[in-house]
């Protein structure tokens, strides 16, 4: 039986594939639990640097799997909304481990990103597309609302009036048009995507660890925290920086003249 994700290893990189390519690799129980399993255990490993989010095929996530949907049509409408409810609830234990992991994830997307692939999308820290990726949140069509913690960073990372046009209209947008709206950080050739991702992966994974952990920390929780509060982190994580090998090493690579080699402790 063929895998719904695939958990590779490169060095201190980690890279999840969707793994459902026949189906447009949309999300069914079986990958729902094994994105649950998989990001728990990344972001327990000390010894991963850096995440990859990529789909198998011609596609990085179509939404989820309609046919599973139409197996549950027949249940009675309660029985229906508490096992869809007690579903979503599982699957977003995934979504905060993208949030709360250590480590900076990347969204490598092409061809379809809909559904809960946008939510995936908008989840990871940073995103680089092909030129033939295409956006649509998708839910509109079934009669559903989002999930995937889409409606948190939705509006964080394109303003609320955005967010409500994405979501209530459900039009599809292209690559340009998410880079423009900063749900993505860069767009390259789709022949290019495999090779920039992992050029811009062993960049992340090659900086120091815990400024790097501690950065992505701080922005994370930033957007709910009052001034002060944000100013005392800051504080509190140069602190720490300041203290690690890293810090040590970077000083005196800047002085030296030469390129740091961080993580060497």
């Amino acid at each position: 039986m063929t895998r719904p994700l695939l958990v590779e290893r490169g060095g201190a990189v980690a890279t999840l594939t969707l793994n459902r390519p026949d189906a447009l690799n949309a999300l069914d129980p079986a990958m729902m639990d094994a994105l649950v399993q998989g990001t728990a255990a990344l972001a327990a490993d000390a010894s991963v640097r850096c995440v990859v989010v990529r789909g198998a095929g011609k596609h990085f996530m179509a939404g989820g799997d309609i046919r599973h949907f139409a197996s549950q049509l027949d249940l009675p409408a309660q029985e229906r909304q508490r096992e869809f409810a007690q579903m979503i609830g599982r699957l977003h234990a995934a979504i905060e481990a993208f949030h709360r992991m250590p480590q900076p994830v990347i969204a490598s997307v092409h061809g379809a990103v809909a559904g809960f692939g946008l939510s995936l999308l908008c989840a990871c820290d940073l995103g680089i597309a092909a030129q033939d990726a295409y956006f649509t949140a998708a839910y509109r069509s079934l009669g559903l609302t989002p999930d995937g913690g889409l409606s948190y960073a939705l509006p964080r990372l394109v303003g609320t009036r955005k967010a409500m046009e994405i979501l209530l209209l459900g039009e599809r947008f292209s690559a340009d048009e998410a880079l423009r709206l900063g749900l993505v950080n860069r767009i390259v050739p789709g022949a290019d995507l495999e090779r920039e991702t992992a050029a811009m992966a062993a960049a992340l994974a090659a900086g120091p660890p815990l400024a790097t952990r501690n950065g992505k920390r701080l922005l994370r929780q930033s957007l709910s925290q009052p001034l002060s509060v944000q100013l005392d982190a800051e504080a509190t994580s140069f602190g720490a920086c300041a203290a690690s090998a890293d810090f040590v090493e970077g000083v005196r690579a800047f002085l030296e003249k030469r390129a740091p080699r961080f993580g060497q402790d």
